[in-house]
């Protein structure tokens, strides 16, 4: 395996340091620990560990076994058309993150049906969870909680819609778009989320979600704060002396 580049390495330190994980000195804080535990992302960590006071744990930890899990949705070439009407019926209007979660009720509602991937990646968040007796909750319907938990953990991948096309990112300034599988596909939103970019022909946004942009704050890791803290500490980490 390569070894990471330091740009790699420097970006993966201001994605911790703005999740709270990494102190000023570049240690891992009481909360950088916890999300340590889960061998997650980081930003799925922090998503997970902030709706527990939130109090809708049980349907994060299925949304994150969702994402975990890969290619959900068959579309064999032959039958294109018709898988894509199929998975239709699942979306929701607040965007792809709920659409997993419909997408998992419905699997729940038939007794967990045949062999699946994702209910493994659930039992294993919930022994964990279990472990550190991090309670284990329903929110039922409530979608609010959901998205304040889920941009807890990715406010960086916030974007806002843009007038000649697509949507800027809040932090980089770049244009993304809407993947065509999206449940967001064709709709222009004020404001989203998103849990990573997609390159081919455009930046596409996989798993985008529609968010209230006050919970999106560029504060928290700004420019000028990524430039103050972050260049320092990975020059003094890397010395040749050090």
């Amino acid at each position: 395996m390569d070894p990471s580049s330091p740009q790699e390495l420097v970006s993966a330190m201001e994605q911790l340091f703005s999740l709270g994980a990494l102190d000023e000195e570049g240690l891992l804080t009481k909360l950088g620990k916890k999300m340590a535990e889960f061998s997650l992302d980081p930003p799925l960590s922090k998503m997970l560990l902030a709706i527990v006071d939130l109090g809708s744990s049980d349907e994060i930890l299925a949304i994150i076994a969702m994402i975990q899990t890969e290619n959900i949705f068959y579309r064999p070439r032959e039958r294109q058309a018709q898988a894509d009407r199929k998975r239709a019926k699942f979306f929701q209007p607040e965007g792809d993150h709920l659409t997993l979660l419909a997408l998992y009720e419905a699997w729940k509602a038939k007794n967990f049906s045949g062999p699946w991937w994702a209910q493994d990646v659930k039992k294993q968040l919930l022994t964990i969870m279990d472990r550190h007796k991090l309670g284990v909750v329903s929110a039922g319907k409530n979608f609010t909680k959901i998205q304040k938990a889920i941009t807890a953990g990715f406010f960086f991948h916030a974007a806002m819609t843009d007038p000649q096309e697509g949507y800027r990112t809040l932090v980089e300034n770049q244009f993304v778009y809407t993947h065509p599988s999206s449940a967001l596909f064709q709709r222009q939103l004020d404001w989203v989320i998103y849990h990573e970019l997609d390159m081919t022909t455009k930046e596409y946004m996989r798993e985008a979600m529609i968010i209230d942009p006050h919970l999106a704050d560029p504060t928290k890791m700004s420019t000028h704060k990524r430039q103050e803290w972050i260049g320092p500490l990975y020059d003094r980490y890397h010395e040749p002396n050090s």
